[in-house]
């Protein structure tokens, strides 16, 4: 198969979907691999060092969508590429639909092939294609909430952890799964105190036994929410619907009961975002102020890490793209069903109910596609 790594153009985005060693990979089982020109650069890597491994170099985006039997990006096509994308093309790259109605009705437009990194299944569950990027950015939101929450930056003048004699700040995380667990297990380890809140009562249990003391696991509520949210000098939004749009957490009544400087990050902006004041922002201009809560929404916040996310994002993709490419989209989501909840949009029809759902479309059943 003819494979495409396209140069990611989404505004302080640096990351790219592979590295050399996965295009090695690649090229060794047989496949070509088309690389757009600088697409590496931001992430350390090389238009020689791509070269090296077997990579044909080209100059355009527009040149690596009309060769490329399937296209591999990080962020999701901006409209600039919409006309670019041929119909039965193979698009593999984080989605989100659920949250963005114009790209969905462009890819149905495109008649492309679809395949969501963020809602390809595990083997034994899980979302193995998310997991990287949700640890990478549940550890730089306490990271970020550490920096945002000083007076320099617009918050309250607080450190994470406090000294000897000072309180440490209270950090409320909405949501026990992988974004959530990095960022409480960040947020403990600079000293706050930290609570942790899920709907799982199983997965209360297994945080209690593996977090740190400073780390209080709290089955959620919209009353508990609205009871710790006044007291919480940070809140990191880390809910996740498979494929869907995330709940509102923090509504706009909530946020108005807050400390003023108190800071909010919405890891779950990809998804819609989980506090109803959000809106995505960028690295450029991360934060904004709604009833004087400072609102940090980055939509791509493994962007600003690139070489860490690039190389963590390969290890997670590679195997993927490999059985796709190997056998084909169609009999690799026949015999993955991994793969096959990997499938969003097909060929024109919404396949993905979270997808179907978010706008009123009509879902038809995957197996009508395979």
């Amino acid at each position: 198969m003819i494979i495409g790594v396209l140069k990611e153009i989404k505004a302080n985005e640096n990351r790219v979907c592979m590295t050399p060693s996965g295009v090695e990979m690649l090229h060794q089982a047989g496949h070509q691999v088309l690389v757009e020109q600088g697409a590496g650069e931001a992430s350390g890597f090389s238009d020689a060092d791509y070269a090296a491994e077997g990579a044909e170099i080209v100059a355009t985006a527009g040149e690596v969508y009309a060769r490329g039997e399937m296209v591999m990006h990080v962020k999701e096509p901006q409209p600039s590429e919409y006309q670019l994308i041929r119909p039965g093309q193979i698009v593999f790259t984080y989605f989100h639909f659920a949250a963005d109605e114009q790209l969905t009705r462009a890819m149905i437009e495109r008649e492309a092939v679809c395949i969501a990194y963020e809602t390809i299944e595990g083997p034994r569950g899980g979302l193995p294609l998310l997991t990287p990027m949700s640890e990478v950015a549940g550890r730089m939101a306490a990271q970020q909430a550490a920096k945002y929450v000083e007076r320099a930056q617009g918050g309250r003048g607080i450190l994470l952890g406090g000294v000897p004699g000072v309180q440490p700040a209270t950090v409320l995380v909405l949501g026990g799964g992988v974004v959530g667990t990095h960022a409480a297990q960040m947020a403990c380890g600079l000293g706050a105190k930290v609570y942790l809140l899920d709907t799982n009562l199983d997965r209360l249990r297994h945080l209690s036994e593996i977090m740190p003391k400073n780390c209080i696991p709290l089955m959620s509520s919209p009353a508990t929410i609205r009871e710790l949210a006044p007291r919480a000098d940070v809140v990191i939004g880390a809910v996740l619907v498979h494929g869907a749009k995330a709940p509102k957490l923090i509504t706009r009544a909530t946020l108005k009961t807050m400390k003023k400087g108190a800071v909010l990050v919405d890891v779950a902006i990809d998804q819609g975002g989980c506090f109803e004041t959000s809106h995505p922002t960028t690295h450029r201009e991360p934060t904004f102020v709604v009833d004087g809560i400072l609102h940090y929404c980055v939509a791509n916040m493994p962007g600003a890490v690139p070489l860490t996310s690039t190389l963590a994002l390969t290890n997670a993709t590679l195997t993927y793209a490999g059985v796709i490419a190997d056998k084909g989209w169609q009999a690799a989501a026949r015999d993955d069903a991994g793969i096959r909840s990997g499938l969003n949009i097909v060929n024109g029809k919404v396949v993905y109910p979270g997808v179907a759902e978010a706008f009123g479309m009509e879902l038809v059943g995957v197996e009508t596609v395979l």
